[in-house]
């Protein structure tokens, strides 16, 4: 299994009005896309992290594209309100890596022992992903995405 990009980081929030400003007012983050998963409760909005221009006035960032992904659980029933009963104030909860082909993805995963915790879904860029146990990653939960195509 080759590294992807990394393609978010996923953080879970209390109060989601609060966690946007922080990431607007502190941080300066000017880009915001709600990307709600009804299906499995969560109230999502992706922050996407600014390049940087050099001295020469180019832009350069080693992580182009990365987004902080603010996930708020919208009831009791989802695994993320576990996490927040846990962790009041929230915190990190996930990172995201980009493949290819999922399909290949979760065959390589699996037939090296990890265990990937339920079915392959749709997420919430639109794209195919699973989540692989994060006693097998390292002690990151880790979620695969198959890379989101042009208009995603």
């Amino acid at each position: 299994m080759k590294l992807g990009r990394l393609n978010h980081i996923g953080v879970v929030v209390p109060d989601m009005d609060q966690a946007v400003a922080f990431w607007r007012d502190v941080m300066g983050a000017t880009s915001f896309h709600e990307a709600d998963v009804p299906q499995d409760g969560l109230h999502i909005i992706f922050v996407d992290t600014p390049t940087h221009s050099t001295s020469s006035g180019q832009a350069h960032s080693g992580m182009d594209g990365t987004q902080m992904e603010l996930i708020q659980p919208l009831n009791e029933e989802t695994a993320v309100s576990a996490f927040l009963a846990k962790n009041p104030a929230g915190g990190q909860h996930h990172v995201c890596f980009e493949v290819p082909d999922i399909e290949a993805a979760r065959a390589e995963f699996e037939a090296q022992g990890k265990r990937v915790l339920g079915p392959t879904r749709i997420g919430a860029h639109g794209t195919p992903i699973f989540f692989v146990h994060p006693k097998d990653m390292g002690g990151i939960l880790t979620e695969i995405l198959e890379t989101p195509k042009e208009g995603h």
